[in-house]
């Protein structure tokens, strides 16, 4: 067939199926992590109105997108108070580990959209999150494809 009788999108029509961000439907934060959702939130709203005078569809598009998902993260946000003592590993804990290897790693446990294990967090629901979750010192957990013991939790 011709290329003269196929129709090319138009500019931003790439952007119309634009796929909603998936939202998970348990949102644990810290008050750190409201606080991120709440200047999120802002920055969005900036950046639509920016968008909305700048007459630029696709950014228009995916800033509607992002401010669905952090309007409904914030909707949905439970603020989880520092744990109160440190005999095991709870959400907001941090907690040392000492890997087969001699690396010893300090993670935070924070909610999903916090979470950056680079940085020190890791998210609740992560596996390793997961498995030191309920814990105390000196327990041995799986923590990727190794074990590691908890050190300290703080």
């Amino acid at each position: 067939m011709s290329k003269a009788f196929t129709k090319e999108p138009e500019t931003g029509d790439v952007y119309d199926d634009l796929p909603d961000r998936p939202v998970s439907p348990h949102n644990l934060v810290t008050p750190q992590g409201l606080e991120m959702i709440e200047a999120e939130l802002a920055r969005l709203h900036l950046e639509h109105t920016a968008a909305q005078e700048a007459n630029d569809r696709a950014l228009l598009v995916k800033t509607n997108r992002d401010l669905r998902y952090w309007t409904s993260r914030r909707a949905t946000a439970q603020v989880m108070e520092p744990p109160k003592d440190a005999k095991e590993v709870h959400f907001g804990s941090t907690v040392t580990i000492l890997r087969e290897d001699g690396r010893r790693q300090t993670y935070r446990i924070v909610g999903e959209d916090e979470a950056d294990p680079s940085a020190g967090t890791l998210s609740y629901v992560s596996p390793v999150a997961q498995a030191l979750m309920g814990k105390q010192v000196g327990d041995v957990v799986e923590a990727g494809a190794a074990e590691a013991e908890i050190v300290q939790i703080s």
